[in-house]
């Protein structure tokens, strides 16, 4: 399905707001009229500037909406991301910038928005909006399933004849890696285009000097983003989601242990912080469970209720342990939340020994070796997506949780367990 060669001209050529001319990459890009459509590959192939003349193509169309995500509104704020080449275009122009919105209205009542999908709820802020057109920016960094959520906001009047469009571009790479692959490059479901671009197609880069900067990378990014390689990836050799036996969310009668990793900022905007991370597993017959995984930024005090919160969620019988930082700094704080946070639960900090990786072995043997389950629910995408890139992704904290709450749990520590239960005093703090 392509765009009739005098819709081309009116739509882009003709198109005032569209001062680049489209390559002849992007052309093919943007003359696609399927609902899915993905322009990929290396770096410096044009990819910003095919989204945003993408989005643009239809604003002389009264009723026309669209909104251009990435994963952080710092993302888009960069030099020379979408926001600052949106302004480049259309500054000066008779289109005008809502700053508060985030949106540019044109004179027919046409509206361009920049989102983000950070957090995991970020793609409700959308809910009940709708919008002909749907852009991501670096898809491998958006998670699936915001991904397909979004599709859910595609719509139009019934007399409108606006193609509803969702488009995306990317690098190889990145945590959402496998299902951008999975669902564009080694799909062969025909209504999902995908056009792929390298650095070659773009006569607007000065390529010889951005290619030397892209020898300075490891092999493995300066493959994906020279050559637009989508087989090659950083991938880590410690877990394998295969590996975990996936079960319906049900109630175990099990032992039970919290663990918090609280190696967290506060999100400003200006970085990509760690998270605090809780996560839940459950011990009996030999088999162990992920039954919950609780993942923030948060302030220190919203963390602190968090915490609590949590624990009264999950039960006095479920034991909660915290890793205790060394210094007299970690005490304090674990003797803090044992006095004021969780006073009355059973509460311990655990004092950590060797790096991540060796404090990852236990458990990935065990996942390798099938004794893990995970109950079904919307966090395993992301908790699957850092394991498998561990040791080499961006995030291990849900990786030192899982570790945390193994390493609590094991068969002789829930002997111990019980004989302190059995005793009575349950090691209560």
């Amino acid at each position: 399905m392509l765009l009739p060669p005098e819709l081309f001209s009116r739509f882009i050529l003709e198109n005032r707001y569209i001062i680049q001319k489209p390559t002849d990459k992007q052309s093919r890009f943007l003359i696609r009229l399927e609902k899915e459509a993905f322009y990929g590959g290396s770096a410096g192939g044009g990819k910003s500037s095919a989204l945003l003349a993408a989005a643009l193509m239809f604003v002389d169309i009264p009723g026309y909406s669209a909104i251009i995500f990435r994963r952080t509104y710092r993302d888009l704020a960069l030099p020379g991301a979408l926001m600052d080449r949106a302004n480049e275009w259309l500054a000066g122009t008779d289109a005008r910038w809502k700053a508060e919105d985030k949106t540019w209205i044109f004179p027919s009542g046409a509206s361009i928005t920049f989102g983000y999908l950070d957090a995991p709820n970020d793609k409700y802020r959308y809910q009940g909006a709708e919008f002909q057109g749907i852009f991501f920016d670096e898809l491998t960094q958006i998670r699936e399933h915001d991904y397909r959520y979004l599709f859910s906001r595609l719509r139009r009047l019934k007399d409108s004849y606006i193609p509803l469009r969702v488009r995306a571009a990317s690098n190889p790479g990145g945590v959402g890696h496998a299902w951008v692959k999975d669902r564009f490059i080694s799909s062969n479901e025909p209504e999902r285009i995908f056009i792929p671009a390298g650095l070659a197609d773009n006569p607007h880069l000065d390529q010889d000097t951005y290619k030397q900067s892209l020898m300075a990378l490891d092999p493995v990014t300066r493959e994906q983003l020279l050559n637009g390689d989508w087989d090659i990836e950083v991938q880590g050799n410690m877990f394998r989601r295969h590996w975990f036996d996936p079960i319906p969310a049900v109630h175990l009668d099990a032992k039970k242990v919290r663990y918090w990793d609280l190696a967290a900022t506060m999100d400003s905007g200006d970085n990509d912080p760690d998270y605090t991370v809780g996560l839940k597993m459950g011990y009996i017959d030999g088999k162990y469970t992920i039954e919950d995984i609780r993942r923030a930024r948060l302030e220190p005090a919203e963390v602190e209720r968090l915490i609590k919160n949590t624990a009264e969620m999950d039960g006095k019988k479920c034991r909660v342990y915290m890793e205790q930082e060394p210094g007299s700094a970690g005490k304090a704080l674990i003797d803090h939340y044992a006095r004021r946070v969780l006073h009355g639960f059973r509460f311990e900090g655990i004092k950590t020994t060797g790096s991540k990786i060796v404090r990852a072995q236990p458990v990935s043997a065990a996942s390798e070796q099938g004794q893990i389950r995970i109950l079904k629910a919307g966090w395993n995408t992301p908790f699957f997506e850092e394991i498998e890139l561990f040791p080499n992704g961006v995030h291990d904290d849900m990786v030192d949780a899982l570790s945390g709450a193994f390493n609590c749990i094991t068969p002789s520590k829930v002997y111990k367990l019980d004989m302190e239960d059995a005793k009575g005093y349950g090691g209560i703090r």
